[in-house]
């Protein structure tokens, strides 16, 4: 079976925003890449090695973007220097007004990431028209700037290195995969954009939670379904079909390559729709992002949505594509319930107007790195979070 293609987002030349410069005095103009769709500079200098870290930090805080035309490594090197700055703070800071509230916190953090976020984008470096960056020992980042972009169109752009330093990064997750201990220890393999499995408490419910008997010979829904972990484990676990839907054409790509790699293309199916696709499921399996809050970049909306779209969509549209006797597993964190942003009663008030009804849950503690970390600003929420797997059908 061939992997199927997915339409991909436009790569109009002119449909790219442009960002503008003068250097030495003459003008310059390339194209201006920002996965989170970050405005173009309007003030750019180029710099090289010679500027110190204090310097660049106090240029990028006016607002100055910093072209990078020094050696490579020391573009690094800078770059984790203004970081540490950021974390540090000013050396007269005033003191914080005082937290009233967990979702106080949360916010702040929030703004705290945005800020550190806006100050570090804004040290940029150079790639010409082959995606090759044009600087002392710069490393080859062609292969993994295709993957995330498409194929080079021969146009120079700029990108703020630390977009570009994730983006390698992605490429090596892609490259090597993540271990999946439900699969058996196989491995997934995510793309640039597309949020990586690396929480698996939430894959060891939906492989210990008992299947609607109708479902091994039936049909599974695999609602947002990101790299396909979940589709291949219900797969795995027998289920004849799985659909698995996504809006995203980078997530539908992912998916489709980890469900070939994994043998299992005879067994599920992926298709490009807004939550449901037509018709009724014995199963339908939903992993929503957990926290009601804007994301400050595409791979973000894994974790954050806004209003909580996709899950009281998900809610919402579930009694009228379950089978009689089908259930809908809905997987959430109450982490946002710990900082504020929801409460209990608001979820199961959604569940009732949805016309569902709760047939169990199974319950899970986190295991990530950040559950035990109380140097982190949302600890004392983290350290009480539990992911759920609600199991829910139609009244």
């Amino acid at each position: 079976m061939s992997t199927p293609t997915f339409p991909s987002p436009s790569l109009d030349p002119s449909a790219q925003p442009r960002v503008r410069w003068t250097e030495t005095g003459v003008p310059h103009e390339a194209r201006w890449r920002s996965e989170a769709a970050v405005a173009p500079p309007g003030r750019v200098q180029a710099v090289d090695d010679a500027l110190t870290a204090d310097a660049a930090h106090r240029l990028a805080s006016e607002g100055t973007a910093l072209l990078w035309r020094g050696d490579f490594h020391n573009a690094r090197q800078l770059l984790q220097a203004l970081d540490r700055r950021v974390v540090r703070g000013p050396r007269r800071r005033k003191a914080a007004p005082a937290l009233s509230s967990p979702a106080d916190a949360f916010h702040r953090h929030r703004a705290a990431q945005g800020a550190r976020a806006r100050l570090l984008g804004r040290l940029l470096v150079p790639l010409d028209g082959g995606y090759a960056i044009p600087l002392r020992r710069a490393p080859d980042v062609r292969e993994a700037c295709t993957e995330a972009w498409g194929p080079p169109d021969g146009q120079p752009s700029l990108v703020a290195l630390r977009e570009l330093l994730g983006l390698v990064g992605a490429h090596e997750w892609r490259r090597k995969g993540v271990e999946i201990a439900a699969l058996g220890g196989e491995r997934i393999h995510p793309h640039y954009g597309v949020f990586s499995p690396v929480r698996g408490e939430y894959l060891d419910l939906v492989a210990r939670t008992p299947l609607p008997p109708a479902v091994v010979k039936g049909t599974a829904v695999d609602i947002g379904t990101g790299t396909g972990v979940l589709a291949a484990l219900l797969a795995r676990r027998g289920v004849a079909k799985v659909v698995a839907t996504a809006l995203d054409p980078r997530a539908l790509a992912c998916a489709a390559g980890n469900v070939q790699r994994l043998g299992l293309g005879g067994q599920v199916e992926l298709l490009q729709a807004d939550l449901f696709p037509p018709g009724r499921a014995a199963l339908v399996v939903c992993n929503p992002p957990w926290l009601p809050a804007r994301p400050a970049a595409p791979v973000e909306r894994a974790v954050y949505d806004e209003g909580s779209r996709m899950l009281r969509g998900f809610l919402a549209g579930l009694a009228g594509h379950l089978e009689p006797q089908g259930e809908g597993w809905l997987i959430v964190s109450d982490l946002a319930e710990h900082l504020g942003l929801r409460s209990r009663d608001e979820l199961l008030g959604w569940f009732d107007a949805a016309g569902l009804q709760v047939l169990g849950r199974e319950d899970i503690r986190p295991r990530h790195a950040k559950a035990a970390d109380a140097t982190d600003p949302l600890h004392a929420a983290r350290s009480r979070e539990v992911t759920s797997l609600w199991r829910l059908g139609a009244r």
